[in-house]
């Protein structure tokens, strides 16, 4: 059964895809989606026909990285999200035809020809992350070639598209067992530099990827707490903070097997007491009224609820919403029968700050002595588990 993609916080999107070239393309996608959002025409801009990328023209290898540059964002507004993202394909396809005729001409280490070079590096990785194969393969040959480049930016751009290439192989081919080697070689690139923002989003990306792979919560723990405390040895202020962000995902992907503390008050402003949960099979569920997937799963857990309260099952949510008016109209329309923690911070409630929660809904069940079964409990997920804890009447 699949499930609805979860809700992220806004500043750890990025974060979610792998390879640290994609922040570009993402930039070019909120940059259309954002011209999608805008009124169809106005006196002063009419609408286009349509987007069209005008093919390359002739000229000196300044004129070409010139033309490049003038594609994005685009000039005329796109008509749907499918036309901006085939917008930005053709960009990508003509960026690395004029990457090309300047590379023909430059000499490594001329300024123009490293310009030529890092716009190849990322147009390809843009089409590989579009389904693009044979970009995919041209990608890694290229970043190999660059990869003892005297430069060192490009040297440095080159070596995070190798283990962005190896990482796509390794998840394409569900082969993990060399996961740990592209974990050593992550963390040889922030050794080598501890302030280069890229790198340790790419240590951010690597590691969120590992733990959306089934049974992958263990192989991202490894990740984090390899890459974790290098992070947070960064001069620069930003690489710190993601490393204690680290810290926090860690302790959520530490959990089963052990306890889980939680605290807070109630949504009616009560106190939380979590011993009165002693002896009982709990599923914590982080979530939102704004979040679509969290809403999505509520039917099952009310449906669960129903069927096990009685037997010793109790679910405790825990709001990242801002607006308590909001949360309380919600319970009431839905006749959400459990506790819910409401702190009124949203992404910063203190409990999803501890467990480092990005995304949500995030479930999380616990078995009768206390400790984490599986922080993962989404969907046909909970009512097997639930059905395996109470397969004896109770």
């Amino acid at each position: 059964m699949s499930h609805p993609l979860p809700c992220r916080s806004s500043v750890r999107v990025a974060r979610s895809v792998l390879g640290p070239c994609l922040l570009a393309l993402l930039g070019a996608a909120v940059l259309v989606e954002h011209a999608v959002a805008q009124p169809a025409a106005t006196a002063e801009a009419p609408a286009a026909d349509g987007l069209v990328v005008p093919p390359l023209p002739e000229g000196t290898p300044e004129e070409l990285l010139a033309f490049v540059s003038g594609l994005m964002p685009p000039k005329a507004q796109p008509k749907s999200r499918e036309e901006a993202f085939q917008y930005i394909r053709d960009v990508s396809t003509v960026s690395v035809q004029a990457a090309d005729k300047v590379l023909a001409v430059t000499k490594p280490g001329d300024e123009t020809n490293t310009r030529a070079s890092m716009l190849k590096l990322e147009s390809l990785a843009r089409l590989s992350q579009f389904g693009d194969e044979q970009a995919a393969a041209d990608m890694a040959t290229f970043a190999a070639s660059l990869a003892n480049s005297p430069v060192p930016e490009l040297a440095m751009e080159a070596k995070r598209l190798e283990i962005v290439s190896d990482a796509q192989r390794i998840f394409s081919e569900e082969k993990f067992d060399s996961a740990a080697g592209l974990v050593t070689r992550v963390a040889a690139l922030l050794k080598a530099a501890p302030d280069d923002a890229k790198t340790a989003m790419l240590a951010m990306q690597l590691c969120g990827a590992f733990e959306q792979i089934p049974g992958g919560e263990r192989v991202a723990a490894q990740a984090i707490t390899t890459l974790g405390p290098i992070l947070e040895s960064s001069p620069d202020a930003r690489i710190k903070e993601l490393g204690a962000g680290f810290a926090a995902k860690l302790r959520l992907l530490s959990l089963p097997g052990n306890a889980m503390e939680i605290s807070g008050s109630l949504l009616d402003g009560g106190a939380f007491d979590q011993k009165s949960l002693a002896g009982k099979v709990v599923l914590v569920d982080f979530w939102a009224t704004w979040c679509g997937p969290c809403v999505a799963e509520i039917p099952n857990v009310v449906a669960q609820y129903e069927k096990y309260h009685d037997k010793g099952f109790e679910v405790i949510g825990i709001s990242l919403d801002e607006e308590k008016d909001k949360v309380d109209a919600f319970v009431a329309e839905h006749n959400i029968p459990w506790p819910i923690l409401y702190a009124g911070k949203g992404w910063q409630d203190p409990v999803a700050q501890f467990y480092g929660i990005s995304g949500i809904p995030q479930m999380i069940l616990i078995g009768r002595d206390g400790r984490v079964i599986t922080v993962n409990a989404r969907g046909e997920k909970l009512a097997e588990r639930l059905a395996e804890l109470f397969k004896d009447g109770g």
